[in-house]
């Protein structure tokens, strides 16, 4: 345990000694910090330009049609809908809608060309523009309400018809896929990277280890199972430190600029995140990255060189691409308790996220849950130990890179 502590203590100054660790760090929380405080000075430079530019014009919005009584019909009930425009009717041709659109503040026309068909004339469309889905409706209401008129409707039953509001509820006894969809997306993607990033630093770091022949003198002196554990729990705590420092204070930018964000539900519901899905989501998080840090680590130590590393590590990447693609799939189709899933979370190289999700998105008994954490405890251990013991072995192995037989064989020998 002296050793542990010992080696566990290094190796976190190292990582927070490292420059790239903390100008990292340091830079997330920046740009989280500029991001969350957009909303705010946006506000306050749209209201210091409507304090100055109060007499601004709008942009033009042209209605047209061939009639003028029905263009300033369509015209009134446009004004009601597009308040961002200045709305005026007209009575152009297709040459006239083309000369009045080179003017720099008439942004679009709206022709139409019956009670029942329209044309969207604009410069450039652009990507967000649902101007013309809006001016469908208008055009689907005014036509409803001129039928109902001509049919012996009064226009004071007819606005009454048409105003009203059907309101229904959800109710779900279940789980709400809707919400918790993004909180289970956010995890396999924290997840995937943090494993990718933290995972391969770990493979790299005792691969550059192991070219100094320190290290011989190092391995028969100190424990290796201490010195596996020591590595990986310290890449971990680093990781999470991280994470919580750049999610922590996006959190509190978040809550300095609250009111500011008021029109964005995205980022309300990021940050409610139910207690319970929390402490889950943290559970499988800390899990999961442990067994691919030992896996990582062990593989590491069988490499003599760095340009080995990413040919050493593809059998793992595609154990984590297959669990990472599989979850996805399932989460797109809505079924994340199908046959495969069910089996995955019980899996230790695939529970983290398969049972998460499922966790996320569906009823699971919580003996399920129980089980599949106490598999993966039990997996983190007995992993690490074998790591450990691979560690001891590939260390002190240099020229061409042993099989994985060999290693197996040599793992159980050393019994």
């Amino acid at each position: 345990m002296k050793q542990f502590k010992t080696i566990l203590s290094f190796e976190l100054k190292n990582y927070f000694k490292s420059k790239v660790f903390v100008g990292t760090t340091i830079f997330f929380v920046l740009v989280l910090a500029v991001v969350t405080f957009i909303p705010r000075i946006a506000d306050t430079i749209s209201s210091s330009d409507e304090a100055t530019d109060g007499n601004e014009s709008k942009p033009i919005f042209v209605v047209n049609a061939d009639d003028k009584a029905l263009s300033e019909q369509y015209a009134l009930a446009f004004k009601a809908a597009f308040t961002d425009y200045e709305v005026v009717s007209d009575t152009l041709d297709e040459n006239g809608i083309k000369e009045v659109l080179s003017h720099e503040h008439i942004e679009c026309v709206f022709d139409i060309t019956s009670p029942t068909t329209y044309i969207y004339y604009v410069n450039n469309l652009s990507l967000y523009d649902s101007n013309y889905v809006l001016g469908s409706e208008i055009m689907q209401t005014v036509y409803r309400t001129n039928m109902m008129i001509q049919s012996g409707i009064s226009p004071e039953d007819t606005l009454t018809i048409l105003s009203t509001q059907i309101t229904g509820e959800n109710i779900s006894l279940g789980k709400d896929q809707v919400q918790n969809f993004f909180y289970a997306y956010i995890m396999i993607f924290a997840l995937y990277i943090v494993i990718m990033l933290y995972g391969q630093m770990v493979t790299t770091n005792v691969a550059t280890e192991k070219s100094s022949r320190a290290m011989e003198l190092l391995i028969t002196s100190a424990n290796p199972t201490s010195m596996m554990f020591g590595k990986v729990f310290a890449s971990c705590i680093a990781g999470f430190t991280q994470l919580v420092a750049i999610f922590g204070s996006a959190l509190l930018f978040y809550n300095i600029n609250r009111e500011y964000w008021a029109s964005f539900e995205m980022a309300e519901l990021f940050f409610d995140i139910p207690p319970a899905l929390l402490v889950y989501m943290l559970i499988f998080f800390i899990l999961g990255f442990l067994i691919y840090a030992f896996l990582f680590g062990a593989v590491g130590s069988t490499v003599s060189k760095l340009e080995e590393v990413n040919t050493a590590i593809t059998p793992i990447m595609l154990i984590f691409v297959f669990m990472f693609i599989s979850v996805m799939t399932s989460m797109g189709s809505g079924n994340v308790d199908s046959t495969l899933m069910r089996i995955c979370s019980y899996i230790p190289f695939t529970s983290p996220m398969a049972m998460f999700t499922r966790i996320a998105l569906s009823d699971v008994a919580m003996h399920e849950i129980i089980i599949s954490i106490a598999i993966l405890i039990g997996s983190v251990f007995g992993v690490g130990y074998i790591a450990a013991r691979i560690y001891r072995i590939g260390v002190l192995m240099y020229g061409t890179p042993p099989k994985l037989g060999n290693i197996i064989k040599m793992v159980f020998a050393k019994r």
